[in-house]
């Protein structure tokens, strides 16, 4: 496709939207209707701000990070290809500890606090539900999360279940 809208896809457009109801008007004032999207630099203190403080000791570090890579970003930018991305950057980047799983926990709480942000600015009217690329990104499942799991049990417990036997 050249990009450029022949006669006959401008006269199926316009007859599409009629069926819907919505005239090209209506388009072109709902898109002017809502300002350019806030820089993550700019956006991740408003956020910071309106969260409890235990959120931002959660999640802090993490958007630090987002704002060291995507600062001069808009928020309305990154896609959830994008997302994963750093999320797998955060997870390579980690600070190893004695009780590390290999970055999985920081690239969910990337994602997490992406979350985060991102329902803050649905709810602040600066993107749609449908235009939040964090909701598409997959959460960890739980044989992923742990995988010294099987079946809800501990590879090498006790499969008996119900507490302590000995």
């Amino acid at each position: 496709m050249s990009g450029v809208a022949g006669r006959a896809e401008l006269e199926a457009a316009r007859l599409l939207l009629s069926r819907m109801g919505i005239s090209p008007a209506d388009l072109v004032a709902v898109a002017s209707d809502r300002p350019p999207a806030p820089t993550f630099a700019e956006y991740v203190p408003v956020v910071a701000a309106a969260v409890s403080a235990g959120t931002r000791r959660a999640y802090g570090s993490y958007w630090k990070r987002v704002v060291e890579q995507w600062g001069q970003r808009r928020i309305d930018e990154p896609t959830p290809s994008e997302i994963e991305r750093l999320a797998e950057y955060v997870k390579t980047h980690v600070v190893a500890r004695r009780n590390a799983r290999g970055g999985r926990s920081a690239a969910e709480h990337l994602v997490a606090a992406l979350r985060c942000l991102y329902r803050r600015a649905v709810a602040d009217g600066l993107l749609s539900e449908t235009e939040n690329p964090a909701l598409k990104v997959a959460k960890a499942t739980a044989a992923a999360e742990h995988p010294e799991s099987v079946g809800g049990q501990p590879v090498g417990g006790d499969q008996r279940g119900g507490g302590v036997h000995g």
